[in-house]
């Protein structure tokens, strides 16, 4: 699913807002998450997961090419933890195949 068939999901459910309240409200609660993550804070949304950010160390690394060591500078990454809720509808009757 895209931002924009979310959005369309959810002015087609609620036929009281306009298209462009629901672009604001899907724009708020990602730019919310967005930036709660870019400080650093673990995001949980019951039932469907949680999360958080991940720092990865420096480490020493390969030029795949010619096998030269090279430094990699630290970073971070986004880690997600699906909620139980979500671990158990995608499990007991998810999907048949993979994406």
């Amino acid at each position: 699913m895209t931002r924009s068939e979310l959005i369309a999901r959810i002015a087609e459910q609620y036929p009281h807002l306009m298209q462009r309240d629901a672009v604001g409200v899907v724009s708020t609660v990602f730019n919310e998450i967005a930036d709660a993550l870019a400080e650093g804070r673990r995001v949980e949304l019951r039932g469907f997961g949680a999360f958080s950010v991940k720092r990865r160390q420096a480490r020493e690394g390969r030029n795949p090419r010619t096998g030269e060591p090279v430094s990699v500078a630290p970073k971070y990454s986004l880690h997600f933890k699906t909620g139980r809720d979500m671990h158990n509808r995608l499990n007991d009757g998810g999907p048949t195949e993979g994406p």
